[in-house]
């Protein structure tokens, strides 16, 4: 009789962890995080001080995004021609600057939607800078075979400090003001650039070619690879319906929920404990459903929990679907990611996956502008819907048109 083969099990999720280059760049991390969630939350709840316009708000969101999708793959390049622990450095520090200066024009009441937009595009830009340096370092950190399980730590990361920070941001800035959340987040970079200074992995030095050469290169491969190809449509069309949430959040306290401060952390809090809880399994759901399935369910689960908050007028069904929202997201955006860099040869990695956010996070950045926009015409729970509507319609379309691609297909990396 015949014996079914076994499928291999998934390795440890925590096991990332026994690196102690990975754990300490991971507790950096998580605190430089918690910073930048705390700002976020001042920013998008100040706007909202500053002006009634849905746009201004959703502009929040995307100008935070944009940069991503600017100059990613100019940062792609950087990456992949220079010392990716020294461009990590160089953003943080940039980005720390920045915040600086946003405490300071705050705290002295100077800060204007102009300014407070502007100062979010800057940190956006070292946020697109640091990224793909960021990312393609990981394997620096773990090596080939934990790569998943630490692309998935690194995600609880960000997300623990989303669970967490809106909802200390939110009491903070009732108390102290969005200054003080600000100063906050200029102080998280220095811990994460300490570690950085004290980190010397042992790498070989990159090959440097010219930067618009080196960019035709990572744009060539990701168009002659259809498996890369079908993964930047999945992304582009989850980022496009995905940014309803976030850009549209604040609108929906203020106009519809009637809350403060506080009551935007705690909605932010659901979305991230969400996330938390997603990743912790995530990768053994992929292991087990594959990643076509995975994106699809969650795609059509977080356009469900947009139709919620559209109709919604209370905290609580906020918060709940706030929370399933974050298990979708978490399985989406680790899965595509880590699909995107299984793909990738090693020499040019940070170019592939700053294509990859450029288009991910630039299709955030286009549905922030739009359905902000589409609030101000129409009406917000419209605005929200349109988005439902969108996530619904692509995740059903793109499974037939741009399924992800089968578990070996395309692979490129042990």
């Amino acid at each position: 009789m015949a014996v079914s083969p076994v499928k291999p099990s998934a390795p440890s999720s925590l096991a990332p962890f026994r690196f102690p280059a990975f754990r300490a760049i991971w507790i950096a991390n998580l605190a430089s995080n918690m910073g930048s969630t705390i700002q976020a939350v001042g920013a998008a709840w100040l706007m909202t001080e500053l002006t009634p316009s849905h746009l201004y708000i959703a502009l929040v969101q995307a100008s935070a995004t944009i940069p991503i999708m600017l100059i990613g793959v100019f940062a792609g390049a950087i990456a992949d021609n220079f010392d990716r622990r020294r461009v990590m450095l160089a953003a943080q520090t940039g980005m720390l600057i920045v915040s600086a200066l946003l405490t300071l024009i705050t705290w002295s009441g100077a800060i204007t939607p102009f300014l407070l937009l502007c100062f979010t595009l800057a940190v956006g830009c070292g946020t697109a800078l640091n990224a793909p340096a960021w990312q393609a370092s990981v394997r620096l950190q773990v090596g080939h075979e934990h790569l998943p399980q630490a692309i998935a730590l690194n995600t609880i990361a960000f997300n623990l400090a989303r669970s967490v920070g809106p909802a200390l941001g939110g009491l903070l800035i009732s108390f102290a003001g969005p200054a003080f959340g600000f100063g906050l987040n200029a102080l998280s970079y220095v811990a994460l650039i300490v570690v950085l200074l004290r980190w010397r992995p042992e790498v070989n030095p990159p090959k440097r070619s010219p930067i618009l050469s080196a960019i035709a290169t990572g744009i060539r491969f990701c168009a002659q690879s259809n498996p890369v190809r079908r993964v930047l449509v999945r992304g582009f069309a989850f980022g496009f319906g995905a940014a309803g949430f976030q850009a549209l959040l604040p609108s929906v306290v203020r106009d519809r929920l009637h809350g403060t401060e506080l009551t935007f952390g705690l909605a932010l809090a659901g979305f991230g404990a969400g996330s938390i809880f997603a990743a912790l399994w995530v990768g053994k759901a992929r292991h087990r459903w594959g990643s076509d399935t995975l994106i699809g369910a969650s795609s059509l689960v977080f356009a469900a929990m947009l139709v919620t908050i559209a109709f919604s007028r209370s905290l609580p069904p906020v918060v709940a679907a706030a929370f399933v929202a974050g298990i979708c997201w978490v399985c989406t955006m680790t899965t595509l990611n880590v699909a995107m860099q299984l793909r990738s040869p090693e020499a040019i990695l940070g170019r592939c996956l700053s294509i990859y956010q450029a288009v991910t996070f630039g299709g955030m950045a286009l549905g922030a502008w739009l359905l902000g926009t589409l609030a101000d015409i129409w009406t917000l729970p419209a605005a929200i819907l349109a988005a439902a509507g969108w996530l619904t319609l692509s995740a059903l379309l793109l499974r037939a048109v741009a399924p992800m691609p089968r578990r070996d297909e395309g692979r490129v990396v042990p």
